[in-house]
Formats: C-alpha cells, sequence, structure tokens
C-alpha cells in the first residue's frame, strides 16, 4: 500500500471537540466520544449519527467481538454497557468501575474478558457478557521485597494475543505484565524515554497515550511525548516506542521529521509492518513509519490537533479524531 498516497475520504463535523475514536468490528461506524459529555455513533457512508448520553468525557471505547455491545469507560468511573446497534441510547448496564478517571479499556481475544484501568491505580477485569467482577489486580503489598505495583495513574492496557496475560502502562513510564491466571505481576519495566519529571515545575510528564502489540504478540508498541523540556507546556516531540515482548528491551523510537512538538495521541500496526501514529500538539500530523526505521517516511499534516487515532478492520483507512469536533476518515492510498 502507498501511503504517500493517504487522503481525506470522509469528514464529519460535530458541535464539541473530540476525544476519541474507534471503528466497530464490523467498520460500518466510528463512535467517538466528545468533550458535550456523550459518545456518537456515525455511520460515515450514509452520514447518520446517533448519540450516547454517557454524562461524562469517554477516552475509553471497547466492544464484543461480535460488534453487538458496546463498552464505554467515563472520567466519572462509570463503565457503561450499550447495544452498538440500536437507535436508543439507553445503557443496558451500568457499573461503578472505578475511583476516578477510567483510562483505558481492552477485550481478550477470545472475547470472555473486559480489562479497565485508571487513576485508582487498580487493574479491574469483568465478565464482558454480563458486567460482573471477575478479578481485580493490586500488585505487590507496598514496601515487600520485590514489590511490583503501580505508583501513578495507569493510562492504558492490552491483552496480549495469546490469552494469557496483559500489560499495563502508567504515567511514569512503568510497564508490568501480569498473568491472568493468578493475577500475579510477572515482571516490570520502564519505558524512560515516555515519561520525565520536570524539576523546574515539579511535574510529571508522560505516560503511555496508547499500548498494542502486533499480530503474532512478539512486539509490544507504546506512543507519547518523548525529550520534554517542559512539562507545564507540554514541550517535547511525539513518539513511538517497540519493545522486544519476550525480553522486554526498547528495540527502537519511532520519531518524527522534522521533530513535531507534541504527543503521538494514537498508534496503530498495519499487517505490512508500516507503523502509524496521529500527533496533536503543533497542530497535527499522521506519521508513517517503515519497521526499523527510526524516522518518519512520511508524514500527512492534518487540519488540526489529532486526539486519538483507530486502523479501519480492512486496514484501508484510519479515523482521526480532532480537537477542532471533525472526525476524519483518510483512506491509506490513492484515489479510486
Amino acid at each position: 500500500m502507498d501511503f504517500t498516497k493517504t487522503h481525506i475520504e470522509f469528514d464529519h463535523k460535530h458541535t464539541s471537540p473530540l476525544v476519541s475514536c474507534r471503528f466497530s468490528p464490523k467498520g460500518e461506524n466510528v463512535f467517538f466520544g466528545a468533550e458535550d459529555y456523550k459518545v456518537w455513533r456515525w455511520n460515515w457512508k450514509e452520514d447518520t449519527k446517533t448519540e450516547f448520553k454517557t454524562d461524562a468525557w469517554v477516552m475509553s471505547l471497547a466492544f464484543s467481538n461480535d460488534g453487538e455491545t458496546l463498552i464505554t469507560g467515563g472520567y466519572d468511573g462509570r463503565l457503561m454497557w450499550w447495544s452498538s446497534t440500536a437507535e436508543s441510547s439507553e445503557p443496558i448496564r451500568i457499573i461503578e468501575g472505578h475511583e476516578g478517571w477510567i483510562r483505558a479499556l481492552a477485550v481478550s481475544p477470545d472475547g470472555k474478558l473486559l480489562a479497565s484501568v485508571g487513576n485508582d491505580r487498580v487493574i479491574r477485569l469483568w465478565n464482558l457478557a454480563d458486567g460482573t467482577s471477575f478479578k481485580e489486580f493490586h500488585g505487590q503489598p507496598e514496601g515487600s521485597e520485590g514489590s511490583i505495583r503501580h505508583a501513578s495513574y495507569i493510562y492504558n492496557v492490552a491483552f496480549h494475543p495469546e490469552g494469557k496475560s496483559l500489560v499495563t502502562g502508567d504515567l511514569m513510564g512503568q510497564l508490568i505484565e501480569w498473568s491472568l491466571e493468578t493475577g500475579v505481576p510477572q515482571r516490570a519495566w520502564t519505558a524512560e524515554s515516555l515519561s520525565k519529571y520536570d524539576k523546574g515545575f515539579r511535574a510529571q510528564i508522560g505516560g503511555f497515550r496508547s499500548l498494542l502489540f502486533n499480530a503474532d504478540g512478539s512486539k509490544l508498541y507504546a506512543s507519547g511525548i518523548t525529550n520534554v523540556s517542559n512539562a507545564f507546556a507540554g514541550v517535547g516531540n511525539p513518539s513511538v516506542v517497540e519493545f522486544d515482548w519476550k525480553e522486554g528491551k526498547q528495540l527502537i523510537e519511532y520519531l518524527s521529521k522534522p521533530k513535531l512538538q507534541g504527543v503521538a495521541w494514537g498508534a496503530a500496526v498495519h499487517s505490512d509492518g508500516t507503523i502509524i501514529g496521529a500527533h496533536g500538539g503543533s497542530n497535527g500530523n499522521l506519521m508513517f513509519w517503515k519497521p526499523g526505521e527510526a524516522e518518519a517516511a512520511f508524514q500527512l499534516k492534518l487540519p488540526q490537533n489529532a486526539r486519538a487515532l483507530d486502523l479501519h478492520p480492512e486496514e484501508e483507512r484510519v479515523a482521526v479524531a480532532c480537537s477542532d469536533g471533525h472526525l476524519r476518515i483518510y483512506r491509506l492510498g490513492p484515489k479510486a
């Protein structure tokens, strides 16, 4: 696929800035969260829209494997189950999931479990079918020998494709692998380039804005901000870091060309190996990297800052949620 021919194909203007987006599993709709405290379903070919009244900003969207159920995680700590296809926006169930913000959701490869993480530093597993609690992971007690636990807000979570473990990443750049069977942390390591403590402003900046595996689970990808020089103003460069999963070793850090200011708010890995990132900060850009090459092979300037990115199930398009209220769909290749 010739990513240098990427172009905008559909553009929806919403009434408030967007904060998240996900294609439905079948790809016919895009769901997006907005600053109007709602989630919306947009059929991008028919240009029709349905609202889901979440009463909170929703950064986290997940689906059952059959695409019939949508789960949202809000900044109010609530998990909400919805029919993804119904015209009514009434939730199927509402659960008080976390104390404080829910920052990320993930569904297990077999579709049975939902993982949720957030500011309370607890990893919670739920039975996706009925919303009942399955397990909670806290880590080892503080002060115990070899203690492994998150000391800061958990920003993201991803299940390994084998379905036996999951990984979580926090504000301070710590990654932890957890056994799904025992709930015991297996190992921890730090992505030092994706987090920094600014002594001048006494503030921590960074964290994992996206966390995902390649198809066979041999590599883990994380996006965020690097080379931070001013935490207060968020001055730094967008970055996507690639890890060898088995070794827990950083292999390469993918950077923009030239070095843009801002954050890589979303990332995706195409089946041909191309890494895609969405940047927001000094305006916005789509960034494309060839595997193993640190410098972006191609960048496409966006009309405004990107806040989220999702790859279509058929991998011919990406959806980009933007701060100007636009949900833009880009085709990854030449015009038909």
